[in-house]
Order: C-alpha cells, then structure tokens, then sequence
C-alpha cells in the first residue's frame, strides 16, 4: 500500500473520531496522541512519514474545519453537513484540505483518493457522492482563479479574469 494512502486512511479514522466531540485549544493534540498511543500497529509498521502525514491532514482539517464545512455545504444540493454520514463528511472534509491547502498534491490524485476511501469506507452511493461535490467544488474553484500579470506600461500587476 502506498504511503500516502495509508495515511490518508488514519487520518480519516481520526477525522471521524474527531466528528462531534469538544477538541478545543491543545485538546486536539491531545486527542491525536491518545490515537496514537492505543494504535494496533502490530500488523505493520508505519513509517514516520505517514505518521507525518496524517496528523498534517487531521490537524490542517480541524484548523480550516469552519472554511471547509462551508465549502462542502455551499456545494452539496439538498444536503446539509448535519445529513450526511460520518464517513462522507469525514472523507470530504480531507480533501477539502488537501485541495485548498498542498498545493504539491495535484487534485486529481486528491479526487481519486476521496473516492477511493468513500467507496472502501462508505456506503454503496460515497463514491458517487464524494465525487459530486468535490467535482463541484474544483470546477467553482478552478472558475475563481484569477492570473495576475504584469502591466507593460506601468509595471504594476492587472488581475485578469
């Protein structure tokens, strides 16, 4: 299993465990090391990387959750963070993170891995789900971006659309 799935997964196991309890200031760290400490890393040993990672992804997720859970909710029709399953917010949430804040991650592996995890942690219909509003969301996205070049005559930056 490749290293970035791996801690994609833990820190989707995290996520949803983070989902509805109180992880107020230093709490979450708190929270992250409990996990941690009572991992079953008997199968398996995890490399420090995807230790890394994973906390990278649950802790920038939990710092931006307000953004994020906007974003979701402005790009899913007829459904509220409130309505969907743990998983799927969970799994969302992540890559919301991922695609607002890695730039070194391209988002098309971000997409794929959010719907691979729906689909091997959801329901039937996460996948499809997943996909739909993450689609939605890059396309606004990628709709929103602005190039600044600079102005020949005056040197100062114009935005065009």
């Amino acid at each position: 299993m490749h290293k970035r799935r791996k801690a994609r997964e833990i820190a989707l196991q995290l996520l949803y465990g983070l989902d509805g309890l109180d992880t107020q200031e230093g709490r979450l760290g708190d929270a992250i090391a409990l996990f941690w400490d009572n991992f079953d890393n008997t199968s398996e040993e995890i490399a420090e990387e995807v230790k890394k990672f994973s906390n990278e992804l649950v802790v920038g997720t939990w710092e931006n959750l307000e953004k994020i859970d906007h974003l979701i909710s402005s790009n899913s029709e007829n459904w509220t963070i409130g309505r969907m399953s743990r998983v799927d917010k969970s799994v969302l949430r992540m890559a919301v993170y991922e695609l607002l804040f890695c730039p070194e991650i391209p988002p098309k592996v971000t997409l794929n891995e959010a719907i691979d995890l729906g689909k091997i942690y959801g329901s039937e219909n996460s996948g499809a789900f997943i996909n739909g509003i993450l689609d939605s969301l890059y396309e606004k996205a990628k709709l929103n971006v602005h190039k600044v070049k600079p102005d020949a005559q005056s040197g100062s930056k114009k935005v065009k659309p």
